[in-house]
């Protein structure tokens, strides 16, 4: 019996990184209870996409939140400038939000490791339906902390109370004090 290696269409072998199949509170907790600042890569000023709301939750929030967005650097975004891309947001990131496509992933996760340094960048996740376990692998090696398939806004508003498991308001009257989970 001949072992195959399965190839992606570059001709490189795929990684499948099964320890990001499921994340727990905890680790989702501490990532966003020690994230202040990020970078929002494919930011989007059309109020009907997700990166919009996101960003408009997130800075809500009391997040400082980044547009990076190539074709609309120069412009404002919710009243936050908006960058070409990483390397030029000023200051301290703690995290690369990325609102981009599986594929697109592994080059915004090279861009992330190369400022990861200069930017002091600790985290780079990956929004819902976006995973690339190469970019994961890469960004993890460098020693990032990697989080895929999955939205921010909804990890905090699910970890503070703000939003039910089904992914709704609940809008259950409660005595309840919400917490959100920064620490």
């Amino acid at each position: 019996m001949v072992d195959v290696a399965i190839k992606s269409t570059d001709g490189h072998p795929l990684v499948y990184l099964p320890h990001h199949d499921y994340y727990s509170d905890a680790l989702l907790r501490d990532v966003l209870s020690k994230v202040h600042s990020f970078a929002m890569v494919g930011a989007s000023a059309n109020w009907k996409r997700p990166s919009f709301y996101a960003m408009k939750y997130l800075l809500k929030k009391g997040y400082r939140v980044m547009p990076v967005n190539p074709s609309r650097a120069g412009t404002e975004i919710l009243g936050q400038q908006v960058y070409a891309n990483i390397a030029d947001c000023p200051g301290t990131l703690d995290m690369v939000d990325v609102f981009r496509s599986s594929e697109a992933a592994y080059d915004v996760a090279k861009d992330t490791v190369a400022n990861m340094v200069a930017k002091n960048i600790k985290v780079l996740w990956l929004q819902l339906t976006v995973r690339n376990d190469k970019a994961a692998e890469l960004a993890e090696e460098a020693g990032l902390t990697v989080i895929m398939n999955r939205c921010p806004k909804i990890e905090f508003a699910r970890l503070s109370g703000e939003l039910g498991w089904s992914g709704i308001n609940t809008k259950i009257v409660t005595a309840k004090v919400l917490r959100p989970p920064r620490a």
